[in-house]
């Protein structure tokens, strides 16, 4: 039952959207649970993912949805061109590579209302537990804590779980994170006639950088950026691409990385991972990478050519020196992200150079792995409300 009417002014006219609950009231509670996030990192959470909730959960940011899906808030309007209303019960498969996109979507759907029910990666750290258990704990008592007690159901199961049909057949939206398979596999299973289907498929993302930015600060972003999910994440840079580097100058930013990293990645990293990380260095120097190990075999940095054969890795980052027009055409099929620190990211001849290609983000190399309802091309947020258009 939708009880609360707020009016936006955007590209459609006059929007009316009709939720459950008061959008503020709402809003307000999600601002005392960050709050209360300052005073303790729980033992999950790494400090950079529970800082980035905490800059995530910002006011103005859970107010943009709404502003870039309706237009800008206006209670003065008159009647609605259009009249927006949550579509209703959605399914959330999450991935096992990127555990915070679990906290990250529970904020988000909770902005509709909607009755969620996630199904967390079997095979990760189970982040979306851990902060729904957070958030029902630290909400003050309204909207928001009723709307997490009894709307939003959270639990871990494999696919071929009974449970993962079960979930399709009660969802009017089912946004699934994982692999084309799996995706294929969960939107065939019978599901509501008119329900909506979100898709975030299997993606790789890259660092585009010119030498004359290799700065500090620049290659310690590059060093944090990479480092959270290494290999595994979809916004992760799977290859640095070191525009115009001639081979010593490459070799040279190579080494400067190796320097830095032990002071920008504090933590020690787990025995499995530096055993992964001894082999990783040993099969890339076989197959003609310039392999360096990071300190305390944190890490592996390989400089080669695209051609060069690679090995799965989670800790090793790839750097190749290339042209423009060469970074261009070897592309990977399923890019999602081009993070860059270019000398002017604003040149209209990037925007040439991309026409035509499947990149669905191309955004400062700091911000890649920042989270919007805009994701791989698609505005999925919008996706999740019923639209009437109204003429008198």
């Amino acid at each position: 039952m939708c009880e609360h009417m707020i009016k936006f002014r955007g590209c459609h006219g006059v929007v009316t959207v009709e939720l459950a609950f008061d959008l503020s009231e709402a809003l307000e509670s999600w601002s005392h649970i960050r709050r209360e996030m300052l005073k303790s990192v729980p033992d999950a959470f790494s400090r950079d993912e529970w800082a980035y909730l905490i800059a995530f959960l910002d006011p103005a940011n859970l107010g943009k949805p709404f502003r870039e899906s309706f237009g800008s808030h206006d209670e003065t309007a008159d009647c609605p061109n259009v009249i927006a209303a949550p579509l209703g019960p959605i399914g959330l498969w999450l991935p096992n590579n990127v555990s915070l996109l679990g906290p990250l979507m529970l904020i988000l759907l909770s902005l509709t209302g909607s009755k969620l029910r996630m199904k967390a990666g079997s095979r990760s750290l189970d982040l979306a537990g851990e902060f729904l258990a957070f958030a029902r704990s630290h909400s003050p008592r309204g909207a928001l804590r009723d709307y997490l007690g009894a709307c939003v159901t959270h639990e871990v199961f494999e696919h071929e779980d009974p449970r993962t049909a079960e979930m399709a057949r009660q969802s009017r939206v089912r946004i699934v994170f994982g692999s084309d398979k799996a995706a294929e596999a969960i939107h065939s299973l019978p599901h509501p006639i008119d329900s909506v289907a979100v898709t975030f498929r299997d993606r790789r993302s890259e660092a585009w950088i010119e030498p004359e930015r290799c700065n500090e600060s620049v290659l310690r972003d590059l060093i944090k950026v990479f480092a959270i999910y290494g290999q595994a994440g979809c916004t992760s840079p799977s290859r640095v691409i070191l525009l115009g580097a001639d081979p010593s100058t490459a070799v040279r930013i190579r080494d400067q990385i190796v320097k830095l990293w032990p002071s920008v990645i504090r933590r020690r990293p787990a025995m499995n991972i530096v055993s992964d990380n001894v082999c990783a260095w040993q099969l890339a120097r076989t197959t003609g990478w310039n392999s360096v190990l990071v300190a305390e075999n944190q890490a592996v940095v390989s400089l080669g050519g695209y051609d060069l054969k690679t090995f799965p890795s989670l800790m090793e980052m790839r750097m190749i020196p290339s042209s423009r027009t060469e970074a261009r055409a070897r592309l990977p099929e399923n890019i999602q992200t081009i993070g860059h620190a270019l000398s002017n990211s604003a040149d209209p001849a990037w925007m040439h150079l991309f026409s035509g290609s499947n990149i669905t983000r191309f955004v400062p190399l700091n911000t890649m792995h920042h989270f919007e309802t805009v994701w791989d091309g698609q505005d999925f947020w919008a996706q999740l409300f019923r639209v009437i258009r109204v003429q008198a």
